[in-house]
């Protein structure tokens, strides 16, 4: 029988209430490049979750086929950034009509301005790429992040 579990992929004891940048990736289901076509429908709803969400602020952004990328800003904000990308992802599936998303989302904490300016040059970069490199933010050993 197979079991069905999700991995927790969030830092344990960490407030992701923090004042601070996080890099968010939102993938769609299975990869589909559903959101072809569909750029500026995402765009307003981005807009609108940050023109009504107190202490929350977008630094950069990139909308993909399959998946799409955001660095979040949270400043004084009430929600946990996982509330912030639910509600998002809601936004976006009521405004479309169907269901796009898988059940989590990536995310890393961006701790310095070298990891921040690396992360946007990786998200201006990423349309150009074929294939996606997650390994690069999300799974490296977790040493090389305590500095950053």
């Amino acid at each position: 029988m197979k079991q069905n579990y999700r991995k927790f992929i969030r830092l344990k004891e960490y407030d992701y209430r923090s004042d601070g940048y996080y890099f968010v990736t939102i993938v769609t289901k299975q990869r589909q490049k559903l959101l072809s076509g569909k750029e500026i429908l995402i765009e307003q709803e981005i807009l609108d979750l940050i023109t009504k969400t107190k202490g929350l602020s977008v630094d950069y952004k990139v909308i993909m086929s399959n998946h799409l990328h955001i660095i979040f800003v949270l400043e004084s904000s009430k929600l946990f950034l996982g509330e912030i990308v639910r509600r998002l992802k809601a936004k976006i599936t009521r405004k479309l009509g169907e269901t796009l998303w898988e059940a989590d989302y990536y995310e890393h904490v961006i701790r310095n301005e070298g990891a921040l300016n690396r992360i946007r040059e990786y998200i201006i970069n990423n349309p150009e790429a074929e294939i996606l490199k997650f390994n690069q933010f999300y799974l490296e050993p977790m040493n090389r992040h305590a500095t950053e």
